[in-house]
């Protein structure tokens, strides 16, 4: 497997050198089409639609903080430091060698998209069952044909995905995943696990997440709230082991891989655009769920609710901690003023209302991000 520093680095800073937002070119890529799988717009006009878009590493999964040590450094002393670094490393090294050997990222890491079906104008449907990825000739999609090139990748890369990595790893190293997975969980006191259940509560929009009629693509109708719910995934990290990490980390039955994105290359304001002309109706909602100043950023230049992940051991805002006994949605009076619109619906605690709700009013009187008040 080849050591690719670039990609290393880049993931090494890309939480820490957030892009600087300009909204005017940001927003003037025009909408690609996406499928809503089996969500009409039909069905999204007349259902309460809720849309959670999530970030990744240091909010669902935690890697960059191990492999840096700031996860142990926030316990003071009362975890083991190295034995998160060597746990980092692993994760590291699962994720481009299954990259690499079953996603084509050592073909196409040069060709990052900020979706899947980003090219799929270009898939002309042949037949791939006989046909020589290593022989072909891809080059940077500049072209029809490259492009062509790069959209049957995608679409097998897709279909691997749906397939899911128990018909792709062999046993030995479906046992090392296995065995990586349970060290860290344990480690980071359940983080992993905990998230996963928030993705499947929010997805089921109930406590009991087997309360729903799971549909094709990731896409929920809950039969408690007659409303649907989704869970969209948009990372700063490259597309294809971002796929994989969703893959490795057991997010691929709660995330469809049309809902994964990344904001490498365009930002995560443009992503968010995408994702409110894919998805927006009358009665669609949106949340933002992170623990960065870009994501921050974007949900609020949209008009979104944002949670702030923090590691910090005593924070409520974590994983464990966060459920749906403590996050809900609830609505925050509309009102504008010197042609600013507010916030119009509001993640708040359950367990204190006023608090956050003064915290949410008092981020737009004082003209401050949300993020930095909650």
């Amino acid at each position: 497997m080849a050591n690719r520093s670039k990609y290393k680095e880049k993931y090494k800073n890309q939480k820490e050198n957030f892009l600087t937002f300009c909204p005017q070119q940001q927003l003037s890529h025009s909408a690609p089409s996406l499928p809503l799988n089996s969500l009409t717009k039909k069905d999204m006009s007349n259902q309460m639609t809720k849309v959670y878009i999530w970030d990744m590493d240091e909010t669902l999964i935690l890697l960059k903080s191990l492999l840096n040590g700031s996860y142990a450094e926030a316990f003071a002393g009362s975890k083991d430091a190295q034995k998160g670094v060597e746990i980092g490393k692993m994760w590291e090294k699962h994720i481009l060698q299954i990259s690499d050997d079953f996603f084509f990222y050592e073909q196409i890491e040069n060709c990052n998209k900020p979706f899947l079906e980003v090219l799929s104008k270009y898939d002309d449907g042949q037949d791939l069952s006989d046909y020589d990825f290593n022989q072909d000739g891809l080059s940077p999609p500049h072209d029809d044909l490259n492009k062509r090139k790069l959209a049957y990748r995608h679409r097998v890369i897709a279909n691997k995905y749906k397939q899911g990595l128990h018909n792709i790893l062999d046993q030995e190293m479906m046992d090392q995943w296995d065995s990586l997975y349970k060290m860290t969980d344990e480690y980071t006191d359940g983080w992993l696990s905990s998230a996963r259940a928030l993705l499947e509560q929010c997805l089921s929009g109930n406590e009991d997440p087997t309360f729903c009629n799971t549909v094709a693509g990731g896409v929920v109708s809950s039969n408690a709230t007659a409303s649907r719910h989704i869970n969209v995934l948009v990372t700063s990290g490259s597309l294809i082991p971002s796929l994989v990490k969703c893959l490795l980390f057991r997010l691929d039955n709660l995330i469809s891989y049309e809902n994964v994105y990344s904001s490498w290359d365009v930002g995560k304001l443009q992503c968010f655009q995408w994702i409110k002309e894919r998805f927006n109706s009358r009665n669609t909602r949106f949340c933002a769920i992170g623990d960065g100043w870009e994501e921050c950023e974007a949900a609020q230049a949209m008009n979104w609710p944002f949670i702030k992940v923090d590691l910090r051991p005593n924070s409520s805002h974590r994983f464990p901690g966060l459920t749906l006994r403590t996050v809900g949605f609830n609505h925050v009076e509309s009102s504008s003023r010197n042609n600013r619109t507010t916030i119009l619906y509001g993640y708040v605690l359950k367990a204190s209302l006023s608090v956050p709700v003064v915290k949410i009013c008092c981020s737009i009187l004082l003209e401050q991000p949300l993020c930095a008040v909650l």
